[in-house]
């Protein structure tokens, strides 16, 4: 079982699955300011934070059968769901499987298209210096996430971020980088789910393609997105915003100052 931790007696569960060389303690600055309606369930996936490694590829596929063993665990039907950038994909793939167990999916500053071939030949390269110098591999990456603007306002949470990645075990990142590789177009979730679906986005993200993300979503009633001034991380750069967006869309509880 995936190590996880849930937080609140809101009406409405809402899952966090963080990103790459992440875990659950990066959603820290944005929980106090979602809604109390929520009950807060966050997850730590396959070979990060204090879950195990399970394979030596850790599929998004994989990893949703994982998030789904832990949902039943705690008789969890149905969810609000969201993902940053790979935890998005890992959200894509269940809604793939288990769409019939989602209120909402969010996609988190990360994307529902694939890794072009330049993507995977660079994720390829970094198999070796993740498992010889996992140290130097994360100090090169970390900074590069957050908007190159604000670099010297986001200082402390640069050496946050840091902190996290070099935490992860270097095993873990690598099965997951793996992972990511195989990873395949899912475009088609987005034009077959009925839930809700909500996409947050990085003016500055260097990890996603912003622009092609966002005008390429299908044209759907059900689809709303939103473009921020920052980088790829939103929980850290924008906490109040990112999680006022999710309390407005989600839950439909329109804050009283919401400003962009």
């Amino acid at each position: 079982m995936l190590n996880f931790e849930k937080k609140g007696n809101g009406k409405e569960t809402l899952v966090l699955l963080h990103g790459f060389m992440e875990n659950l303690s990066i959603w820290n600055d944005m929980e106090p300011h979602l809604s109390e309606n929520f009950n807060i369930l966050k997850i730590d996936l396959p070979g990060h934070g204090q879950s195990e490694i399970l394979a030596d590829i850790h599929t998004s596929e994989l990893m949703a059968d994982e998030v789904k063993k832990v949902l039943d665990s705690q008789k969890l039907e149905k969810v609000h769901l969201l993902g940053h950038s790979m935890g998005g994909y890992v959200s894509l793939a269940f809604a793939e499987k288990y769409p019939g167990s989602l209120k909402s999916l969010t996609l988190f500053f990360s994307t529902y298209l694939p890794d072009d071939e330049e993507k995977k030949k660079q994720r390829i390269k970094s198999y070796r210096i993740i498992q010889e110098a996992f140290p130097n591999y994360a100090k090169a990456g970390v900074p590069n996430l957050f908007n190159p603007n604000e670099r010297d306002i986001l200082e402390g949470k640069i050496e946050t971020a840091l902190e996290v990645a070099l935490s992860t075990n270097n095993l873990g990142a690598l099965a997951c980088v793996k992972g990511m590789v195989e990873r395949t177009d899912k475009r088609h979730v987005l034009e077959n789910l009925e839930a809700k679906i909500l996409v947050l986005s990085g003016k500055h993200d260097n990890a996603v393609k912003t622009e092609t993300t966002i005008n390429n979503l299908p044209d759907r009633t059900n689809i709303k997105s939103y473009i921020l001034d920052c980088g790829h991380n939103g929980h850290w750069e924008k906490p109040s915003i990112c999680a006022e967006i999710i309390n407005t869309e989600l839950l439909h509880n329109m804050p009283k100052n919401l400003v962009l």
